[in-house]
Protein backbone atom coordinates (compact mmCIF):
# COMPACT_ATOMS: atom_id res chain seq x y z
CA UNK A 1 0.00 0.00 0.00
CA UNK A 2 1.22 3.57 -1.00
CA UNK A 3 -0.34 6.89 -0.18
CA UNK A 4 0.65 9.93 -2.09
CA UNK A 5 -0.20 13.59 -0.91
CA UNK A 6 -1.87 15.42 -3.71
CA UNK A 7 -1.67 19.43 -3.46
CA UNK A 8 -3.84 21.42 -5.43
CA UNK A 9 -2.60 24.38 -6.69
CA UNK A 10 -3.91 27.21 -8.71
CA UNK A 11 -1.20 27.22 -11.52
CA UNK A 12 2.13 27.16 -9.09
CA UNK A 13 2.21 22.82 -8.99
CA UNK A 14 5.71 22.93 -11.11
CA UNK A 15 7.24 26.25 -9.36
CA UNK A 16 5.83 24.49 -5.93
CA UNK A 17 8.03 21.24 -6.47
CA UNK A 18 10.82 22.84 -8.24
CA UNK A 19 10.79 24.93 -4.00
CA UNK A 20 10.24 21.62 -2.10
CA UNK A 21 12.88 19.80 -4.08
CA UNK A 22 15.64 22.57 -3.55
CA UNK A 23 14.59 22.32 0.18
CA UNK A 24 15.35 18.49 1.27
CA UNK A 25 17.47 16.14 0.19
CA UNK A 26 17.27 12.97 -1.02
CA UNK A 27 14.25 14.86 -3.42
CA UNK A 28 13.93 15.06 -6.75
CA UNK A 29 11.17 16.05 -9.45
CA UNK A 30 9.76 13.16 -11.57
CA UNK A 31 6.95 13.11 -14.08
CA UNK A 32 5.18 16.31 -15.37
CA UNK A 33 2.20 16.06 -17.16
CA UNK A 34 0.18 18.91 -19.89
CA UNK A 35 -2.91 19.75 -20.20
CA UNK A 36 -4.21 18.79 -23.68
CA UNK A 37 -6.42 20.18 -26.37
CA UNK A 38 -9.59 17.94 -24.87
CA UNK A 39 -8.38 18.82 -21.21
CA UNK A 40 -8.47 22.55 -22.08
CA UNK A 41 -12.58 22.38 -22.11
CA UNK A 42 -12.42 21.19 -18.15
CA UNK A 43 -10.56 23.74 -16.58
CA UNK A 44 -10.08 26.49 -19.64
CA UNK A 45 -5.91 25.96 -19.37
CA UNK A 46 -3.75 27.09 -22.49
CA UNK A 47 -2.54 23.90 -23.98
CA UNK A 48 0.92 22.89 -23.24
CA UNK A 49 0.29 24.20 -19.11
CA UNK A 50 1.38 21.61 -16.51
CA UNK A 51 -1.61 19.54 -14.86
CA UNK A 52 1.27 17.83 -12.64
CA UNK A 53 4.30 17.61 -11.24
CA UNK A 54 5.35 14.41 -9.46
CA UNK A 55 7.94 14.79 -6.99
CA UNK A 56 9.41 13.20 -3.89
CA UNK A 57 10.92 14.65 -0.61
CA UNK A 58 13.28 12.47 1.42
CA UNK A 59 11.04 9.19 -0.36
CA UNK A 60 7.66 10.64 0.37
CA UNK A 61 5.97 10.62 -3.27
CA UNK A 62 4.13 14.04 -3.93
CA UNK A 63 1.74 14.94 -6.48
CA UNK A 64 1.02 18.95 -7.38
CA UNK A 65 -1.81 19.41 -9.49
CA UNK A 66 -2.48 23.09 -11.24
CA UNK A 67 -6.25 21.96 -10.44
CA UNK A 68 -7.16 26.50 -10.82
CA UNK A 69 -8.31 28.93 -7.96
CA UNK A 70 -11.51 26.56 -6.31
CA UNK A 71 -9.63 25.33 -3.31
CA UNK A 72 -7.14 26.70 -1.01
CA UNK A 73 -4.67 25.23 1.75
CA UNK A 74 -5.51 25.76 5.00
CA UNK A 75 -4.29 24.29 8.63
CA UNK A 76 -6.54 21.40 8.81
CA UNK A 77 -3.40 19.61 6.98
CA UNK A 78 0.55 20.05 7.16
CA UNK A 79 3.29 18.24 7.44
CA UNK A 80 5.49 17.97 10.08
CA UNK A 81 9.71 17.90 9.49
CA UNK A 82 11.32 16.24 12.65
CA UNK A 83 14.18 18.22 13.18
CA UNK A 84 17.80 16.65 14.71
CA UNK A 85 19.14 19.76 16.38
CA UNK A 86 18.91 24.03 15.99
CA UNK A 87 20.91 24.20 13.00
CA UNK A 88 18.62 21.98 11.21
CA UNK A 89 15.51 23.06 12.81
CA UNK A 90 16.65 27.02 11.68
CA UNK A 91 17.45 25.77 8.06
CA UNK A 92 14.24 24.10 7.29
CA UNK A 93 12.45 27.24 9.29
CA UNK A 94 14.24 29.72 6.92
CA UNK A 95 13.79 28.18 3.65
CA UNK A 96 10.52 26.89 4.15
CA UNK A 97 9.40 30.46 5.38
CA UNK A 98 10.74 32.45 2.84
CA UNK A 99 7.96 34.23 1.46
CA UNK A 100 5.35 32.97 3.20
CA UNK A 101 3.49 33.77 6.66
CA UNK A 102 5.95 32.46 9.66
CA UNK A 103 3.80 34.58 12.64
CA UNK A 104 0.66 33.58 11.80
CA UNK A 105 1.37 30.13 13.36
CA UNK A 106 2.20 29.20 17.39
CA UNK A 107 4.48 26.52 18.28
CA UNK A 108 6.62 25.56 15.16
CA UNK A 109 4.40 26.10 12.50
CA UNK A 110 4.48 28.20 9.29
CA UNK A 111 3.22 28.67 6.19
CA UNK A 112 4.82 28.56 3.10
CA UNK A 113 4.74 30.77 0.02
CA UNK A 114 2.26 29.19 -1.65
CA UNK A 115 -0.16 28.93 1.90
CA UNK A 116 0.98 24.90 2.57
CA UNK A 117 1.38 24.56 6.55
CA UNK A 118 4.47 23.52 7.90
CA UNK A 119 5.37 22.59 11.24
CA UNK A 120 9.25 22.24 11.81
CA UNK A 121 9.80 20.44 15.36
CA UNK A 122 12.93 18.79 17.31
CA UNK A 123 12.42 15.28 16.27
CA UNK A 124 12.26 13.96 20.33
CA UNK A 125 9.06 16.61 20.34
CA UNK A 126 6.74 13.55 20.61
CA UNK A 127 8.92 11.73 23.90
CA UNK A 128 9.18 14.69 25.75
CA UNK A 129 5.15 16.02 25.35
CA UNK A 130 4.21 11.89 26.12
CA UNK A 131 6.64 11.60 29.20
CA UNK A 132 5.44 9.22 31.96
CA UNK A 133 6.29 12.05 34.42
CA UNK A 134 3.33 14.67 34.48
CA UNK A 135 5.04 17.52 35.54
CA UNK A 136 7.87 17.06 32.81
CA UNK A 137 5.32 16.86 30.02
CA UNK A 138 2.49 19.94 30.73
CA UNK A 139 6.20 21.93 31.27
CA UNK A 140 7.32 21.16 27.85
CA UNK A 141 3.70 21.84 26.46
CA UNK A 142 3.32 25.01 28.38
CA UNK A 143 6.78 26.03 26.91
CA UNK A 144 5.50 24.92 23.23
CA UNK A 145 2.44 26.82 23.16
CA UNK A 146 4.36 30.10 24.27
CA UNK A 147 5.83 29.99 21.42
CA UNK A 148 4.60 31.93 18.59
CA UNK A 149 7.12 31.12 15.74
CA UNK A 150 10.02 29.28 15.44
CA UNK A 151 10.69 26.86 18.65
CA UNK A 152 14.09 26.93 20.18
CA UNK A 153 14.85 23.31 21.36
CA UNK A 154 16.76 24.64 24.30
CA UNK A 155 13.69 26.38 25.81
CA UNK A 156 11.71 23.08 25.85
CA UNK A 157 14.89 21.24 27.01
CA UNK A 158 15.61 22.54 29.67
CA UNK A 159 11.41 22.88 30.33
CA UNK A 160 11.42 19.42 30.33
CA UNK A 161 14.09 19.07 32.61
Amino acid sequence: MNATPILWFDSQAEEAAQFYTSIFGNSKIGRITYYGKDNRDVRRTPEGTVMTAEFQLEGQQFVALNGGPHFTFTEAISFIVHCEDQEELDYFWDKLSEGGDEKAQVCGWLKDKFGVSWQIVPGNLTEMICDLDPEKSERVMKALLQTKAKIDIETLRKAYE
